[in-house]
This record gives structure tokens, sequence and C-alpha cells, in this order.
């Protein structure tokens, strides 16, 4: 990420990138507070230092198109302009959550914004972004859809088999990997030869390419490009997007397989404080706009809190709502 590339583009823009990672940021850590204390039911997977592979990708994205998620997917949902606030509610357990307070953490999402609620299932959206991809191209829509996925559910079978389904009919569908090195405590290393996940994609006769997802920018472009290349009928796209979780895998891991040096080296490379060092070397951007967006956001997410403690939660007789015989 070099001065020369944030030049490009214009202030607004740029605040707004940052804006919604520090969103994601203080959202995940408030919510790890809160399981903390032991005041949220369930459990949950935070992805704190992968904020840049949501908001890049996302805000490729129009309103119409569509995302799939994982067990990991706070960061996808604020991305993709789920409300804190619907998304504290869904946590608590309340009946006006997102999800009417049935989804919980895993399972959190908004059709309305575009978000399918997240799966649980490593590698399960896979398949279903490739069925919504053909349902776009039978109606002849313009839309795409996204799939974000870890590097362990390349090696699942329904990543193949949802990615050449994709491929031999030309789908608008951008496979999204989020290679944060760690399938759960399993380095990616152990479990492939490749270097690049993205080299997977010449097994299927697709474009993939490999981008630092760190970089807020260089994420956003390589998504801009092949969204519109999917737009175009050239798609699948394969994106494997290189980042680190500065958080355990879920909440009672203590992430003691991560080598103490290598965790400090990606510590020093997150994505907002990796951002904001290049946004203030810009002449109408300082450290006291940033600032400014900081101070609102904690904000947003305190009132969010508010709301999702007293939401009322769901009766008895909401256990037969939204069931499909």
């Amino acid at each position: 990420m070099g001065t020369d590339t944030i030049k490009k583009y214009e202030k607004e823009f740029l605040l707004g990138l940052y804006e919604r990672m520090f969103l994601i940021r203080e959202f995940e850590e408030q919510v790890k507070f809160l399981f903390l204390e032991g005041v949220m039911p369930g459990t949950i997977h935070q992805c704190q230092g992968q904020e840049a592979t949501a908001v890049g990708v996302c805000t490729a994205l129009n309103n119409d198109d569509f995302i799939t998620s994982t067990h990991r997917p706070h960061g996808h949902a604020l991305a993709k302009g789920v409300s804190p606030e619907s998304m504290l509610i869904e946590l608590f357990g309340g009946v006006t959550g997102c999800c009417k307070g049935k989804g919980g953490s895993m399972h959190i999402g908004d059709v309305d914004k575009g978000m399918l609620p997240a799966i649980a299932i490593v590698g399960g959206g896979i398949p279903l972004a490739t069925g919504m991809g053909l349902a776009f191209k039978m109606k002849k829509t313009p839309q795409v859809v996204a799939t974000f996925f870890g590097d362990g559910a390349t090696s699942e079978g329904a990543f193949h088999e949802g990615i050449n389904m994709a491929a031999i009919w030309d789908l608008p569908v951008v496979f999204v990997c989020e290679n944060n090195f760690y399938g759960a405590s399993t380095h990616v290393n152990k479990v492939t030869r490749l270097k690049c996940i993205a080299d997977r994609a010449a097994g299927y006769g697709i474009r993939g390419e490999t981008v630092d997802g760190n970089d807020v920018l260089a994420v956003y472009e390589a998504a801009q490009t092949a969204v519109q290349e999917c737009r175009d009928g050239k798609g699948p796209v394969l994106l494997e997007l290189e980042t680190y979780r500065i958080t355990g895998h879920s909440r009672r891991d203590a992430c003691q397989y991560q080598p103490k040096e290598e965790r400090e080296r990606w510590k020093n490379n997150e994505p907002i404080g990796a951002f904001g060092r290049v946004l203030v070397t810009r002449d109408d951007v300082d450290e006291g706009d940033l600032e400014a967006i900081r101070s609102q956001v904690e904000q947003t997410v305190v009132s969010a809190i508010k709301v999702g403690r007293s939401a009322p939660e769901p009766t008895v007789a909401d256990l037969l709502t939204d069931v499909y015989a």
C-alpha cells in the first residue's frame, strides 16, 4: 500500500474504508469482552486482523450482489451492510435480531442486505454460492456472488465440486479464500504442497490471483476486477487473500500453535494500523480525522450493545415459525 495508490482515491472513500474496518475491529473486541463476562450465549469465532478482506471485497460489490460466509462471519456481515444493532440483538438471542434470534453468531446474516445467513460447516457456503451464480445466469441478471472461506476449506470436496461447476458454466462467482495460514490450529503447509492456494485455479481453467489481504486497497482493486469479469461473463475467479487472525480460532483458543515471532510480525502489519499510517501521508488527512472516526464508531457499538441487551427474547411459539415442511 503506497502513497501513490492512496492519492488515486477521494478522501471520503478512503475514510469510509477505514471506518468500516474499525467498526469490525471494535465490534469484535466488545463482543469478546461480553462473552468473557458470560452475558452472551453460544460461542464465537472472531476475525480481528482480517478486516481488510471483508471490507475490500464487499466494497467492490453492489447492494444487490450477494455473499456467503463462514463460522467467522461478523466482519463479512458488517462489511455488507448488516447493522451492528441487529447483529448484537441476534448475538444476545433477541427476537428482533437479523435472524430473529435463531441464528446466533455462526449463522448471522440478512438476505435484504445481500448476505445469506452464514454457514458454519467448513466449505458449506461454496456450493450454495455456485447455485446462486447459476440462478443469476439463468435469470440473466447482472448480479455477482462472492463466497468467503478459509484455507482449510480448499481441501474439502465442496470446494472442488463448487468451483468446478462454476467454471464449466462460466458462473458469476468470486471465490474468496481468506488464507490466514491456519485451519483451526493446523498450518496450511501441512495440508497442501502448493505455495499459493490461488494456483489451484489452473486445475479448473479459471483465473486465480494471490493478494496481500492486509492491504484493503489491494483487496478492493483485485475484487473490483474479479467482479467485473464475472459481470462480463468471464468468471468465475479465485482470489486468495493472505491475512492473519490476531485472535484465537474460537473464544477458548490461546493460540499456542502460532510462533511468537510470526504472531508479532503480523500484528505489526495488521490492516487498520497499516492503512491509517498511509492515510495520514495525504495532505488532507491527519490523525484527528482518524480519531474522530474511532470515537464515533465506539459510540455506535456501545449504543448497539445497550439495544441488544434489552431486546425481547423469542417465545416458545416462535419455535413453530419459519419452519418449512
